[in-house]
Formats: C-alpha cells, sequence, structure tokens
C-alpha cells in the first residue's frame, strides 16, 4: 500500500513537472490574417492601400517618410530561461514621390545580423575632483563668494543676486 502510494505521488509529481515545461509562444508585431492577405503589388498600390490592406506600420522610415516597416517576431519562452526568437519577418514597402509602392522586401530571421556595442563612456568636461576635494573644498568659502553676491551687505544671503 506505502509502496503504491509512493509510486502513485512520484509518477504524478513526474508529470506535473513535465508539464510545466512546456514552451510558451507568444506572437508581437504585425498578424497577417486570412480576410486580409498581405500581398502587396509594385507600381500599383498605393499609401492608402497599403494601409488599408495592412494597417498602420509597426515603423516609419526615420529619415524618410516613404519606407514602412511592418515587423512581426515569435519568441519561446520555457520556464525561467530567457526567451528565444523562433521567427521573425520583417516586410519593408518602399514607396516613390507619387505615393505608388516602389518596392516590397522581406527579411527573415537569417538576415539580421549581430552588433556589438561599445562599453567605453563619453567624457565629459570638467574637472574630477577626488573625495577629499569634495569634502573639504568648500571649507573657507563663504555663500555670497561662491555665487558672485556682495559681501559688504550685512546679514544678507549668499544666494544669486547677493541679497538684494
Amino acid at each position: 500500500m506505502v509502496q503504491a502510494f509512493f509510486k502513485t505521488s512520484c509518477f504524478a509529481f513526474l508529470a506535473l513537472s513535465l508539464g510545466a515545461c512546456n514552451p510558451t509562444l507568444r506572437t508581437h508585431g504585425y498578424i497577417a490574417t486570412q480576410d486580409k492577405p498581405q500581398e502587396i503589388e509594385e507600381n500599383s498600390d498605393t499609401k492608402a492601400s497599403v494601409l488599408a490592406r495592412l494597417g498602420n506600420p509597426s515603423i516609419k522610415s526615420t529619415f524618410d517618410d516613404n519606407t514602412w516597416y511592418y515587423l512581426t517576431s515569435v519568441r519561446q519562452r520555457l520556464a525561467y530561461l530567457r526567451p528565444l526568437t523562433e521567427e521573425r519577418t520583417i516586410t519593408a514597402v518602399t514607396f516613390n514621390e507619387d505615393g505608388q509602392v516602389e518596392k516590397v522586401a522581406e527579411y527573415g530571421i537569417e538576415n539580421g545580423q549581430y552588433v556589438n556595442f561599445s562599453d567605453r563612456e563619453t567624457p565629459t568636461r570638467g574637472r574630477e575632483l577626488s573625495v577629499l576635494e569634495q569634502i573639504f573644498g568648500t571649507i573657507g568659502r563663504l555663500p555670497a563668494q561662491q555665487f558672485g553676491g556682495n559681501q559688504d551687505i550685512p546679514g544678507g544671503s549668499g544666494g544669486p543676486g547677493g541679497g538684494r
């Protein structure tokens, strides 16, 4: 009886732990549907027809309003691990000056490139003070001298203008 209970509890624990390892898929960005096909024809579609068919773009080009990007990505998350991008599609639609589609390009995850970021810091202007200079640097200064105020006025404040 005890062995059967132990085996049953071990089997239930194993089944629950394996069930918790199912990946969770999440789709982000533009999602094409059956009633709105993604086919865009060059030299016949316009900005208005693309907007009606695909909706607002995910991103518009930074320096040129004539390129629209529609992004789609599917990410898989498994328990506590970092999510992995399984699929990525970028549709770039370029328009000419008249607003007609000039070029449609599709890019996948295989077209992506890794970029190494520089970890250098931009130096700030001015002088770097040591800890002791920061602590003892204000000893002996009067508040009016710091802000260029008039010291001759008795009881003057140390703020800008020197108590006028």
